[in-house]
């Protein structure tokens, strides 16, 4: 039986989270962003992405793995490409100096490209295909990390979760369409969460130490791939992308041995003006919701939904009243505020 939560109000939430990431040695404007970005993730109830990341993030600190005294520099600028190194620096601040950068090249050229290197763990990737939607573009974001999913045909851990996150601008601009996923069958983040709920996970989305599939997540050595062969080959193919175009190769180093540091993101920007016009681009999405709306609902089913609008349904109701964590998430926040001597959360 999953364990009890307690509800916290997001603003409590996201102050504390700031309080810790900074106590933790984060920069006060670093910690913002991240806490905003984590709060953001458990607004949705993507709380594999949300506070309870907090612990881990002050251990990379710690071993050096997050450098929290960095500030990312475009290294190479040509035409509606840049790259950018990180340097370590907090992932929210390291992934969102990559997408400003895209959205501004995308200002004056239609469409910006731009790959960071060494941008450490990003978290809900579809925050900032959100905010390219926000800007009135096509955000494209990806990321790429360390081995942590099975490749078809080969035992352990071979590939990463990489994940992908596609958002559109509607005419109704508090509603994008917006498409985050993982390339396993689910994010490791979501085996975390059940880990610290107490609760069994569904068969297919890892396995245990010899390889067999597992529904206890305290037992997961590596994840699964969605769909097969088909989300390992695209794991694989986002590594060409972000890390290969970065001159920064996580996969292939690590599979050898090495033990690489740091993560890499990509971010693209369209602007619709450069091939019709906003305005008519943002109706033939909204024509294209209408559609999907009037699509009738399976059985069992209350309403056919658009990607990104389960989320956004669930951020309108946590907002009211308060983000539920899993008293496991809690137990550790607490824990962690007690060793850095920050005030903990209100009862």
């Amino acid at each position: 039986m999953a364990s009890a939560t307690r509800t916290v109000s997001p603003q409590a939430l996201r102050d504390f989270a700031e309080r810790l990431l900074t106590a933790g040695g984060f920069r006060p404007e670093d910690a913002a962003k991240a806490a905003e970005l984590l709060v953001w993730a458990n607004l949705r109830g993507v709380d594999s992405h949300g506070v309870l990341r907090i612990p881990r993030y002050v251990e990379m600190v710690q071993q050096g793995l997050i450098n929290p005294a960095a500030t990312p520099k475009v290294v190479r600028e040509s035409g509606a490409v840049a790259l950018i190194d990180a340097g370590l620096a907090p992932g929210a601040t390291g992934m969102e100096s990559v997408t400003l950068k895209a959205v501004e090249i995308a200002a004056r050229s239609g469409a910006g490209f731009c790959v960071g290197r060494n941008v450490t763990h990003a978290g809900a990737i579809g925050y900032f295909a959100h905010r390219i939607a926000d800007a009135g573009l096509v955000g494209i974001i990806m990321t790429a990390s360390k081995p942590l999913m099975a490749y078809p045909g080969a035992r352990g851990e071979a590939v990463s979760s990489n994940p992908l996150a596609i958002a559109a601008p509607s005419a109704d601009a508090d509603a994008p369409i917006v498409l985050d996923m993982s390339t396993a069958a689910v994010a490791l983040g979501k085996i975390l969460a059940a880990r610290d709920a107490g609760r069994a996970i569904p068969e297919g989305w890892g396995m245990d130490g010899e390889g067999r599939s597992t529904t206890d997540a305290a037992q997961v050595k590596a994840l699964l791939p969605m769909a097969g062969a088909k989300g390992a080959g695209l794991s694989l193919m986002i590594e060409v992308l972000c890390s290969l175009l970065a001159d920064n190769p996580i996969i292939a180093p690590a599979l050898g041995g090495a033990d690489p540091v740091g993560f890499n993101g990509l971010a693209i920007a369209i602007d619709p003006d450069a091939f019709m016009g906003r305005e008519r681009f943002l109706a033939n999405v909204q024509a294209l919701a209408v559609a999907i709306h009037g699509l009738e609902p399976a059985a069992g089913t209350e309403a056919v939904l658009l990607p990104g609008e389960r989320g956004r349904r669930t951020a309108a109701e946590r907002s009211r009243s308060g983000i539920p964590l899993a008293q496991g998430t809690a137990t550790k926040l607490a824990e962690l505020a007690a060793r850095l001597g920050v005030e903990a959360l209100p009862v």
